[in-house]
């Protein structure tokens, strides 16, 4: 169905939704966010915020507002690139059949000691590799 390894099924709050009565934009960025939370921890077996990793890049292309009654959200993730230090992915956030946004991330693993980047753990990569359709 999904060319996508990973799907993730999220909550539309009351808080999400603007005055407008929609998904405010700056909320899509949180549910790809829980959805990396919810990746780490389901496919490589860390919490996120247990490592140390930072967004340097995030686009997202909207595509249809979300309004509260949807109820839920779900957010499809694919790992795309996979470089010495870095993770590249993207996404499609999806309400019923309907793509609400796309999206993409660049995540870099970092030292947090020496303040620069450092290699992805060799287990992380084998398991990512493992998935990876894109």
């Amino acid at each position: 169905m999904s060319d996508f390894e990973y799907e993730t099924e999220l909550g539309v709050r009351f808080r999400d939704v603007d005055a407008m009565g929609h998904v405010n934009n700056a909320v899509y960025a949180t549910y790809l966010e829980q959805t990396r939370v919810d990746y780490y921890a389901d496919v490589l077996g860390v919490g996120l915020d247990d490592i140390d990793t930072v967004l340097v890049n995030l686009e997202i292309d909207y595509r249809s507002e979300i309004a509260l009654e949807a109820g839920t959200v779900t957010v499809a993730m694919g790992v795309r690139d996979i470089g010495e230090s870095s993770v590249t992915a993207e996404y499609e956030i999806r309400v019923e059949n309907r793509v609400a946004a796309t999206a993409k991330t660049v995540q870099v693993y970092v030292d947090p000691d020496e303040g620069g980047s450092r290699p992805l753990p060799e287990a992380w990569v084998a398991e990512m590799e493992s998935l990876r359709r894109g």
